[in-house]
């Protein structure tokens, strides 16, 4: 049973809605951390460092504690890196839990570029409150209101039975 837990451990990855990283760390040392405790070796927590860096426009931030780094609403690099973390070790399946609330528009769509590239062979489950962001990330969306599920399906379809008119 342990086993199990371990195999799902490691496949999973989780960015809750508010940032959870450590002040003193750098940003290096956040994807070690979280790459090592996934059960990647040195190497391999190296070599995906770089392309997260790359991918995530942080590799000139490498070496800065994230305390120092913008927050939510000053360019939302802690963001970047938060959700950058729940891709480390492959994860197959992603929980995103609001991943662009409180963010700028130009850190927001940075953002969706990440997820756009990871999603490829993997489950993401996103939670926002924008119907853009559902409409342009999800192949299917799921309405929640006052915690019951009212509607399901994709975009083209949700719009069919909705409408899209906001009145």
């Amino acid at each position: 049973m342990i086993i199990k837990g371990v195999v799902i451990r490691k496949s999973m990855g989780m960015c809750p809605q508010h940032n959870v990283l450590f002040d003193i760390l750098t940003v290096e040392e956040h994807v070690w951390f979280y790459g090592r405790l996934k059960g990647l070796s040195e190497q391999q927590v190296q070599e995906e460092m770089e392309q997260l860096l790359q991918d995530t426009g942080l590799p000139h931030k490498r070496r800065e504690q994230t305390r120092n780094l913008s927050g939510a609403c000053g360019g939302g690099m802690q963001r970047k890196l938060s959700v950058a973390i729940a891709f480390v070790g492959g994860s197959r399946v992603v929980i995103l839990d609001e991943p662009t609330a409180g963010v700028d528009p130009y850190s927001r769509r940075s953002i969706w570029e990440l997820l756009l590239k990871y999603r490829k062979g993997r489950t993401i489950i996103l939670s926002t409150h924008y119907m853009d962001e559902a409409e342009l990330l999800g192949d299917r969306t799921a309405i929640i209101s006052q915690g019951r599920l009212c509607c399901c399906g994709s975009p083209l379809f949700l719009k069919a039975r909705l409408g899209t008119d906001p009145s």
